[in-house]
């Protein structure tokens, strides 16, 4: 069952510093959105010989309408596997944390089968994601596979997990602001660190804060870490509408930054 929750105070955790029901990505989302941003993983399958163990591979991957497509040889152990027992799953993960538990990583579970007939949409999938694939991908020994998803187990870091229903899964898109996000953040916390605790103040209960930081942005909203007597604590703010590009992030922010300043005065 999917389970979008996000880690909650309990005992004597302080009381969240903003409305905690304002839009957010799904798990569904924020999976879609990770697997979007990395063309690497870990294919497991069953091994034939020693019989039935998990056996691990790493593999160039894309995605064809949220399902792995691989270009494999018949030589690769994993391809023999799967032509014994098409029972697989797929592992993608972030890297970059200093803690390597809080990065963000997706498990894809599912038959994964060799695509017979008409190939052109696992090729074109896979070929724009992995050009230098152009080379062999003609080659008799080489054929795409795909592995057909029918459970996803999300994990987001720390405190941040679940598993996705197929449905909300193969329904999801990824972020439209994943490859810029990055740039937004540093942007705003290097040319407009200022703005940030104006926003907090204005649109959340973090009223009395020295400071704040950007850490996030998404289509529906930004999150910010606001600088409190009692430490670093979260702030997540909506935009009124998703925004799919920077300039339409821009755009909304300094209309944000406004009401605030007027909020405020």
């Amino acid at each position: 069952m999917s389970n979008d929750a996000h880690a909650r105070p309990s005992g004597d955790a302080p009381e969240p510093l903003y409305d905690t029901t304002v839009p957010t990505p799904t798990h569904a989302e924020l999976a879609r959105t990770l697997v979007s941003r990395i063309t690497t993983g870990t294919l497991c399958t069953l091994a034939t010989e020693p019989d039935g163990y998990p056996y691990g591979s790493f593999v160039t991957v894309a995605f064809d309408e949220g399902n792995p497509v691989f270009l494999v040889s018949t030589m690769a152990e994993h391809t023999r596997n799967l032509q014994e027992d098409s029972r697989a799953s797929l592992l993608v993960a972030e890297t970059g944390s200093d803690d390597p538990l809080a990065n963000g990583r997706v498990t894809l579970l599912g038959p994964c089968t060799r695509v017979d007939g008409d190939a052109g949409r696992a090729r074109i999938a896979f070929l724009a994601t992995h050009p230098n694939a152009a080379y062999y991908v003609d080659f008799g020994d080489f054929a795409f596979w795909r592995l057909r998803v029918e459970s996803i187990r999300y994990i987001g870091g720390y405190g941040r997990m679940s598993w996705v229903e197929a449905v909300d899964w193969h329904a999801a898109e990824p972020d439209p602001l994943a490859g810029s996000a990055a740039g937004i953040i540093a942007h705003m916390n290097d040319d407009h660190a200022d703005a940030m605790p104006l926003y907090c103040r204005a649109f959340s209960k973090a009223t009395e804060i020295t400071g704040a930081t950007m850490t996030g942005v998404d289509r529906y909203g930004f999150e910010m870490s606001a600088v409190t007597k009692e430490g670093p604590r979260p702030v997540r703010l909506a935009f009124p509408d998703p925004v799919a590009t920077p300039e339409q992030v821009r755009t909304v922010l300094v209309a944000m930054l406004k009401t605030a300043r007027a909020k405020l005065a």
